[in-house]
């Protein structure tokens, strides 16, 4: 199982963050975000399934796509509303040069991170 880095967020702009479990980007459509994974969850129940039952290797594996793809679609959307949000905060900010460079820094490292998978 691979291990994910999550950044720290103690600097991170009050727009972005204001408070511990404050409103995030994905805030809006949070219930639509838990229901997509709800859906992903029920792809890997699947694939455990699939394997229990000792289904054909290549079926299991075109599973194992399926979930693959709609895991970083999921990432995806997360990415799009970080920079719509956390980021173009920074950027309006008006002291927002360091904490925008942070901002892109930290999105640049996530796409990093979706890249290598």
């Amino acid at each position: 199982m691979t291990t994910i880095d999550t950044p720290s967020t103690d600097a991170a702009p009050a727009a972005c963050h204001p408070a511990p479990g404050g409103p995030h980007g994905y805030s809006g459509e949070k219930e639509a975000h838990l229901k997509r994974l709800r859906r992903i969850e029920g792809q890997i129940r699947g694939l455990q399934r699939m394997v229990d039952e000792d289904v054909y290797c290549i079926d299991i594996l075109t599973q194992v796509s399926a979930s693959t793809k709609a895991l970083q679609s999921f990432a995806l959307s997360l990415l799009e509303e970080h920079l719509r949000h956390c980021v173009a905060a920074a950027a309006a900010a008006e002291d927002g040069g360091e904490e925008l460079d942070a901002k892109v820094a930290e999105a640049s490292a996530a796409i990093a991170r979706l890249l290598r998978t």
